[in-house]
């Protein structure tokens, strides 16, 4: 791979130029352990950013953030059966302990609910108790045997995991949709992107619960990311760790529970969306720099001036909230500085030159667009303001014509095929509700059932696969 800029196009191998995009701009690179990732500098400013918003939105409504250990005994994890089951095949397990053989093994985190509900049955005792609300970021460990995948797939990963219980299942219900509401609006209105959200079918579901809820996106090669998932896990877990509470009517009753989470995987999904051939294009709300300064001097000017107005430009921004760097190298030249930050994705570069310093100007250029402005000195804050906002706007509106572009509704099974094969994207279809047709259509296309959609559509078919009675349209996707 070239040590220079990005090589592959995005629309000529999209898979070659995701990986280049994600090493050369420096988001992370691979691990010496195998099916595992290093998460750089600024891809881990980017999941902070994550961190910071979502803490605030829990944090404003009563969650606490708490760590829970990462080695779960074996009998714990086995304990809820179908949850188990859902996860043997991924499981990393413990068996020794320096030299010592462990009397149990240890399960290394593949999620956290049974560790977690084992503790509530301590913790709740009655309805004074509930509703318990927490939520824990941590890695996750779940042996792939599949490719890795920077960001998408790998052995490890960063997550959060909100964990709730309830008294009654109306509360349960409103948390899981809290939740989910939650993520939409950093998805749409933070990282640009727009998702599709609903339930997954039962076979789709997470194992254990109730029902899932799920947001989908859509990524430019036309495969489906789950991008979120928010749970109601209803009173099984609690009757198998026996997590109970005496009621207002002092009888006892068992807690109806809620887990949710995103992961990582976030931003390999913004930099599929966004990116371009010149590499990423990170959404302001979440661009660890916002504003690149490069002073730009020429033989004859004055690079003592030059230099010390970019650096009051820096500081006035700064003041104003605005994350900045002046980028004052000697080392590389103006070019080299442009082609190194655009890879980089940062939304606004200001530059800066002898002509712009006698005019009392700067010129500032869009990331998203390449489009320059010569802006006065004295309107850079409210420019730069309107410029953050206008790339924000502009990528979910591009993303979102994505998500439009990629959406098809089929009438037949053959059209299915054909449009997964030849387009790809989400596919709506009417699904009669089995999960043999379910999972013929998986078999045959590759394509499973990415959401059922909360808002129903009268269905203008029978079953695209069986051709029986229909009970809903969903959408199906090839995925990631």
């Amino acid at each position: 791979m070239s040590d220079t800029g990005v090589t592959v196009k995005k629309n000529v191998d999209f898979s070659e130029w995701y990986v280049e995009v994600v090493l050369k701009a420096g988001l992370a690179d691979y691990a010496p352990v195998k099916g595992c990732m290093i998460i750089r500098e600024d891809a881990y400013a980017i999941w902070e950013k994550i961190q910071e918003i979502l803490n605030k939105k829990i944090k404003a409504t009563g969650h606490r953030n708490v760590y829970f250990p990462m080695f779960i005994p074996e009998s714990l994890l086995t304990k809820e059966a179908e949850h188990f089951a859902g996860f043997t095949p991924e499981v990393a397990w413990i068996t020794m302990g320096g030299d010592t053989p462990l009397e149990e093994k240890l399960a290394v985190r593949p999620t956290s609910e049974t560790i977690m509900y084992a503790t509530f049955s301590k913790w709740i005792r009655s309805w004074r108790d509930l509703p318990l609300k927490i939520n824990q970021w941590c890695n996750i460990v779940r042996w792939e045997t599949k490719a890795t995948k920077l960001f998408l797939r790998t052995r490890e990963f960063l997550w959060q995991e909100g964990h709730t219980a309830h008294a009654t299942c109306e509360e349960a219900e409103a948390e899981v949709m809290y939740a989910l509401n939650e993520y939409k609006d950093i998805m749409e209105n933070y990282l640009a992107i727009p998702v599709l959200v609903g339930t997954k079918s039962d076979s789709e579901k997470f194992a254990g619960a109730l029902y899932t809820t799920a947001l989908e996106a859509i990524m430019p090669d036309g495969k489906a990311l789950q991008m979120g998932t928010s749970h109601n896990l209803g009173q099984n877990f609690g009757k198998v760790f026996d997590v109970k509470f005496i009621g207002e009517d002092k009888m006892d009753h068992y807690v109806w529970q809620t887990s949710w989470g995103i992961t990582t995987r976030l931003i390999g999904a913004m930099v599929m969306v966004h990116g371009d051939d010149k590499g990423l294009i990170i959404p302001p709300k979440v661009a660890p720099i916002q504003i690149v300064i490069v002073p730009i001097p020429y033989k004859g000017a004055e690079p003592a001036a030059i230099a010390a107005k970019a650096k009051e430009i820096a500081e006035t921004l700064k003041a104003k909230g605005v994350s900045v760097v002046l980028d004052d190298r000697e080392e590389y030249t103006p070019g080299w500085k442009f082609n190194q930050w655009e890879l980089k994705g940062v939304p606004i570069r200001i530059e800066i030159g002898p002509r712009d310093l006698k005019q009392e100007q700067v010129v500032m250029v869009r990331r998203d667009t390449g489009q320059k402005t010569a802006v006065k000195e004295k309107d850079i804050p409210a420019t730069v303001e309107k410029l953050l906002q206008e790339i924000q706007d502009n990528l979910f509106a591009k993303a979102k014509a994505l998500l439009e572009e990629k959406t098809s509704t089929v009438q037949s099974y053959e059209e299915f095929k054909k449009v997964i094969c030849d387009k790809g994207g989400f596919v709506k279809a009417a699904w009669c509700g089995s999960a043999d047709c379910e999972a013929k259509i998986k078999d045959e296309t590759g394509a499973t059932i990415r959401v059922r959609p909360f808002q129903k559509e009268e269905p203008t078919t029978n079953c695209v696969y069986c051709g029986q009675k229909v009970k809903e349209m969903v959408y199906f996707a090839r995925a990631y």
